[in-house]
């Protein structure tokens, strides 16, 4: 029998449907299982005691599209034509890096990337991996990575014919070949990644959708993040690129559309009817200038919206700060959407996004014990169950984020990982970006 663990004294946002918050508050959970959540003294005992007193405590926040490759871009001046618009960037930047990542690469960033979101106070991401001259195994070293740093992952190769048909097929099965460890893994989960649908044919989107559907795993597309893709369907099938998606059946509960920045009424309809998901990255969109998502139009019409980083800042906090303004701004309203709906995408509708909101996503009895806790020294103001949404999305940061739980194991602790050592995460990682920096200058 595994001990159980009881975080007492604090302020708990469970984050469930009804938005319950308790004062004086517990979690107590044993072994993976929350057992109770509630206020002032659970009804059964526990051998080890966190004192939460003076601390917020909420659930792991969630980080629905992410990929972790891209930590060791950070910082790179990279010796290129400046891009003008989205496909450029892909072009100078993201695909030649593409083709110069290495296994060894893709463990580093795991590492590194898991570390970042994990001391931010993120514990699942859903990432998703493009290196055409690396796929073979790819997935088992970032799934390694992953699990040495202690996070809940779901994973996927990114598929894609941009090089060639073959690279597509082998994308897919290289998918397919990790099912079988990710079923057998607590921490790892495995979905279907396709790039996005200006670098694929009909015939391999659908394929990835029959295996999807074979192996009950999500499915995961970029969708209309830049123009590029949006024309190409245009001029190629006369089509939007959502009108094109649901032709393929790709639409689905548990289809993640990640961005849907240039998307109409009809394309969020058809998304809203086919119960499929969003996952919307304000801050890459800000820093590529694709636009601004219509995010309040999602809620609107009952889309559920996960919030990601795609791979660029790992602060979740930050996110959902920029996820609440980019929208006021865009709309000039700023009542167009809050603290409540911007702490839901960072929670509980991320899980659903993957259909994991019976797991994970609130601080509820029978779910993952993946928990959070807040240290609240710093706080300008009051916080009370009132002020507490509203401190979370406009005052905390990162650096507040004291311990971290997933899966009932602490993994952070007074700011620092529990599993690895933070410094060994460091040199790993900036080894490995230096290596790649100097491959990318010999181009």
């Amino acid at each position: 029998m595994s001990e159980r663990t009881l975080i007492r004294g604090g302020l708990v946002v469970t984050g469930d449907e009804k938005g319950t918050v308790h004062s004086d508050g517990y979690v107590l959970f044993e072994g993976d299982r929350i057992l109770e959540v509630g206020t002032g003294k659970p009804r059964e005992s526990a051998g080890n005691v966190v004192d939460a007193k003076d601390s917020l405590v909420i659930p792991g926040l969630i980080t629905a599209h992410t990929h972790l490759y891209g930590i060791l871009l950070r910082g790179a001046t990279l010796n290129i034509d400046p891009p003008t618009d989205f496909a450029q960037i892909l072009q100078r930047v993201w695909w030649p890096l593409d083709e110069k990542l290495t296994l060894e690469d893709a463990k580093a960033s795991a590492l590194s990337a898991s570390a970042d979101m994990l001391r931010n106070g993120s514990t699942f991401f859903a990432d998703t991996y493009s290196g055409p001259n690396s796929i073979k195994g790819s997935l088992d070293v970032i799934a390694d990575g992953a699990n040495q740093v202690g996070i809940r992952s779901m994973l996927a190769f990114e598929m894609t014919e941009r090089d060639s048909p073959k690279n597509g097929q082998k994308g897919l099965t290289e998918n397919v070949r990790f099912a079988k460890r990710a079923s057998s893994e607590s921490l790892t989960n495995l979905m279907l990644s396709v790039h996005a649908s200006f670098t694929l044919s009909d015939e391999l989107i659908q394929r990835a959708v029959e295996e999807a559907h074979r192996l009950d795993v999500p499915v995961t597309i970029h969708t209309s993040e830049g123009l590029v893709d949006l024309y190409h369907n245009l001029e190629r099938y006369g089509e939007r690129t959502v009108e094109r998606l649901s032709r393929l059946g790709v639409l689905a509960p548990r289809t993640v559309l990640a961005h849907c920045v240039h998307v109409d009424d009809v394309e969020l309809d058809l998304i809203a009817l086919h119960g499929a998901s969003v996952a919307h990255n304000p801050m890459s969109n800000m820093l590529n200038a694709v636009g601004t998502a219509p995010v309040p139009e999602m809620l609107k019409k009952g889309i559920t919206v996960g919030l990601g980083n795609d791979g660029w800042i790992y602060d979740p906090f930050e996110n959902m700060r920029c996820a609440m303004t980019v929208h006021r701004l865009a709309t000039r309203n700023p009542s167009i959407i809050g603290p409540d709906e911007i702490f839901r995408m960072a929670t509980l509708d991320g899980a659903k996004c993957y259909g994991l909101e019976n797991k994970i996503g609130s601080l509820e009895a029978g779910k993952l014990a993946d928990i959070v806790i807040l240290d609240t020294s710093r706080l300008p103001t009051p916080l009370t169950p009132e002020s507490a949404i509203g401190h979370l999305v406009n005052t905390f940061g990162g650096r507040d984020v004291a311990s971290v739980f997933v899966d009932g194991v602490s993994v952070v602790e007074e700011g620092r990982l529990t599993l690895i050592d933070d410094e060994e995460v460091s040199r790993v990682s900036t080894e490995s970006a230096e290596s790649l920096w100097t491959r990318l200058e010999s181009e």
